[in-house]
């Protein structure tokens, strides 16, 4: 089993930590809130009180950070300096492509294999080791990473190279975002035209308008009981990070020359959700604010 220094022990992080302990790594984290460091430990991984400490036997790196400046720091300033030599580095942050690129490359210029590795699947996915990983690497750092993904996720794609799995990640968002927007307008504007949500539902998840925001996510209370409108849209992934997603989502596609029209008029209605104090409900709860209009 090996030494895994995890930096970054937030809703997600954590619970994909806690998998590694089960499943017989050496674990030890940080985070700047004690309380998921101290959680960490009573769940059998080790307490580090900064993310240099955490470094020094290691031989896999994981962080799991909010913004790509985050990981721009801590790379730049403990791991890519701080960590043993042929030590495994393994980002699943969601971050900008650039940034993923810029790491990777000063990581491999200091003899590092690294991959990034974003997420998707939420807390859920994240406590039940069912995560899906989009990998973005050459072939022997996937290979050397895909063993601990394992035990955090279900499904392992190799996405192919550096800043790969970021774009995987980004364009699955978008889709993602912008089909829960049509589905809340569309359950929204049948209940004002009196048609019932399960019935709605009964055509819709069976039929050419099938999608995961409905038939897994639905925001309308009922028809499916493990959605977070049956929680009072408490989150399991956040509208504010979802309006990150999808700001990133838009510079790349800027990056690129590409004019993604949809992805930014849905960006705006997420940011004009999390600006009315919504950014730390479900994503999905944006049928709020859709309903109401």
């Amino acid at each position: 089993m090996a030494r895994i220094a995890f930096i970054g022990l937030g809703n997600m992080g954590l619970p994909m930590a806690k998998n590694l302990v089960a499943a017989g790594h050496h674990v030890t984290g940080f985070d700047l809130v004690t309380s998921a460091v101290e959680a960490l430990a009573a769940a059998g991984g080790n307490a580090a009180g900064s993310a240099n400490e955490t470094l020094p036997d290691a031989e896999v790196v994981i962080t799991m950070l909010p913004e790509g400046r985050h990981v721009r720091d801590v790379y730049g300033s403990s791991i890519i300096t701080g960590a043993p030599a042929g030590a495994l580095l393994i980002d699943c942050s969601t971050i900008d492509v650039d940034s993923a690129r810029a790491v990777e490359a000063n990581a491999r210029e200091a003899g590092f294999e690294m991959v990034d590795a974003p997420v998707s699947g939420g807390t859920g996915g994240a406590e039940a080791g069912t995560l899906t990983f989009m990998v973005g690497g050459d072939d022997s750092a996937f290979a050397r990473a895909k063993p601990y993904l394992d035990a955090m996720g279900k499904n392992i794609v190799h996405t192919g190279g550096p800043g790969n799995g970021q774009a995987a990640k980004i364009c699955n968002n978008m889709i993602l975002g912008i089909s829960m927007v049509a589905v809340c307008e569309s359950f929204s504007m049948a209940e004002k035209l009196g048609l019932d949500a399960q019935k709605l539902f009964n055509v819709t998840s069976t039929s050419s308008s099938q999608c995961w925001a409905m038939t897994s996510y639905l925001p309308v209370p009922g028809p499916v009981p493990a959605s977070p409108a049956n929680r009072d849209y408490q989150a399991g992934f956040t509208a504010a990070m979802m309006a990150k997603d999808m700001n990133l989502a838009q510079d790349a596609a800027k990056s690129t020359g590409h004019d993604a029209q949809l992805g930014a008029h849905a960006l705006e209605m997420y940011e004009k959700f999390c600006e009315d104090g919504n950014g730390p409900l479900d994503f999905s709860g944006i049928y709020r604010m859709i309903h109401g209009n």
